[in-house]
């Protein structure tokens, strides 16, 4: 009985830290944008952030679609320890991320015509959808990691879709944009 209660306090702790994430991290993201320290200089070039980044990104792809295939393989031992990971590196983008964004300029896409719509398309929906995954992926990995495995399946066949595709556009707007960089 005491194991139920302390697992069900560990729960009601987690959920919390879920909810206040949920929350702080878009207005952290938005906030930052407000400010810029001009005056930081990196001992390397700058834009080695975002290249950072889209390697971030680009792993995280192959993590996730290794897990699923993990997961619909019944290995879930190696599903677990491939979405860990994934959460890590997603860890390490966003402060990468508020790294680079608090520090350098703002790069402009140059392209021009169709391709300027298609990058503006595909970052918008990167955009939108990376802010809207984060409290979607957080309880994925709540459901999981508490073993409430109903609740994980149900809400991984909509936060997965969204991960993979924000993984997936954030190397393609990186590889869109790169040629732009001062």
């Amino acid at each position: 009985m005491n194991d139920s209660i302390e697992n069900q306090t560990t729960y009601k702790k987690l959920r919390l830290l879920v909810i206040v994430l949920s929350v702080v991290l878009p207005l952290v993201v938005a906030f930052m944008f407000q400010f810029k320290f001009t005056n930081f200089e990196w001992p390397f070039d700058v834009h080695l952030l975002p290249l950072t980044n889209a390697i971030l990104n680009a792993s995280c792809t192959v993590l996730l679609i290794a897990a699923l295939f993990a997961a619909k393989s019944k290995n879930i031992q190696l599903h677990k320890k491939m979405i860990y990971t994934s959460m890590v590196l997603s860890l390490l983008f966003l402060v990468v991320y508020i790294m680079y964004h608090l520090t350098a300029q703002h790069t402009t896409f140059g392209g021009t015509g169709t391709i300027k719509v298609v990058y503006l398309s595909i970052l918008l929906t990167h955009i939108v959808l990376a802010a809207v995954q984060a409290p979607f992926v957080l309880f994925a990995f709540l459901y999981g990691y508490t073993n409430q495995i109903e609740k994980h399946k149900k809400i991984v066949k909509f936060s997965y879709p969204i991960w993979l595709y924000v993984s997936i556009t954030g190397v393609i707007c990186y590889l869109m944009i790169s040629p732009y960089y001062a």
